[in-house]
């Protein structure tokens, strides 16, 4: 397979390929990561095929390969940038790719694509997201609370991470940065419920804030593309980070035993009820309020990416989007929905005062 292009950029990108109709298109030869492959059997038939995930910064796409797996058996594996061509195609109103040919992407290959191709960044600034959490911290009150948040942050190497990792795989803020946007985006959040409720803990909300997903830093890779480290599958982020957050409430002299109770209460029930993951639900009005708050924040950019990949799509003409597996609904964009209300008597006015076939006649 020849190289796809002479431009050091990608040619065709996932988000591309919603942008196209129903009929196979022959996408350009492109560059994408391998995020997930199956070699599986054909129906009634002992031959094989493939069914792959492949993903760039812009999303992933399935796609499956009907012929000549045979030939390309063990040449390349997850987490490989690979070379395809490829026929993008419309099925159950996602897009889809049938492979024509693939290979390992190999180092002459370089010249094609640029690696922030294939992995979605955080268009917000980290210095100040970064910036508005250290300064935030500082104003805690509890010089216990301060002294947990602050030994996660001085720390280099957590630092260092903190700064790139996504907040997940694929449902909210999934892309580089993204976790330290979800806390920046909660903390500004929160401070704006709190002083409506003065009988919550400010700083026992705002440690949530900070450390309810530190154990994300460990559940998650995030290198190539975005999948999950063997901790991660057998433990978990809430599991990993509630011992994380342990070891660090020990290391600190006198630390209240009722105060740990209580954070660790926190991260145990912020994901709000048992079906999404947390073993205990919230008990204190600090992680009501939390878990309530994250899962706002969650939500909300879902929605947002939802509407942003339904429009780019050219579905202006559907008001609602493609069902959403992770909100169990379409949804519709109140913005756009608005929008094009508000311009049809613009449009009638436009009409009648240039006599139009449908204007309505002047009463004498």
């Amino acid at each position: 397979m020849t190289g796809p292009g002479s431009s050091t950029h990608k040619r065709f990108f996932v988000e591309d390929a919603w942008k196209l109709g129903e009929k196979p298109t022959v996408i350009p030869p492109s560059f994408f990561l391998v995020s997930a492959c199956q070699e599986k059997l054909k129906k009634n038939s002992d031959q094989p095929y493939l069914q792959l995930t492949l993903s760039d910064r812009t999303g992933q796409i399935d796609a499956k390969m009907w012929d000549n797996v045979e030939a390309t058996r063990g040449s390349f594996t997850v987490g490989d940038c690979v070379a395809v061509k490829a026929e993008a195609n419309k099925y159950n109103g996602k897009p889809q790719l049938t492979v024509r040919a693939i290979r390992k992407a190999v180092a002459e290959d370089a010249k094609f694509y640029d690696s922030a191709d294939f992995v979605p960044t955080t268009t917000r600034n980290v210095d100040e997201m970064w910036q508005q959490l250290r300064t935030t911290v500082t104003s805690f009150a509890n010089p216990h609370l301060r002294a947990l948040v602050n030994s996660f942050l001085d720390d280099p190497d957590i630092a260092a991470r903190l700064r790139r990792a996504p907040a997940a795989k694929t449902l909210h803020h999934a892309w580089m940065g993204g976790l330290l946007e979800h806390i920046t985006s909660l903390l500004s959040l929160a401070e704006s419920v709190l002083p409506h409720y003065p009988q919550v803990d400010r700083d026992l909300v705002l440690t949530g804030v900070v450390l309810h997903d530190i154990g994300k830093l460990d559940e998650l890779t995030y290198e190539n593309s975005f999948g999950y480290s063997i901790e991660g599958q057998l433990l978990g982020h809430i599991t990993i980070g509630l011992g994380n957050v342990q070891q660090r409430m020990c290391a600190i002299p006198d630390f209240p035993p009722r105060l740990r109770l209580l954070v660790e209460h926190i991260i145990l029930s912020h994901h709000g009820q048992y079906e999404y993951g947390s073993p205990k639900l919230p008990m204190i009005a600090e992680a009501v309020m939390f878990s309530m708050l994250d899962d706002l924040d969650a939500k909300m950019q879902i929605l947002e990416e939802e509407f942003k990949r339904h429009h780019s799509a050219g579905n202006a003409g559907d008001k609602l989007t493609d069902w959403v597996r992770a909100l169990d609904r379409p949804l519709l964009d109140t913005r756009r929905f608005l929008d094009e209300a508000d311009s049809r008597p613009a449009q009638l006015a436009l009409d009648t005062t240039l006599g139009g076939a449908d204007a309505v006649p002047a009463q004498d």
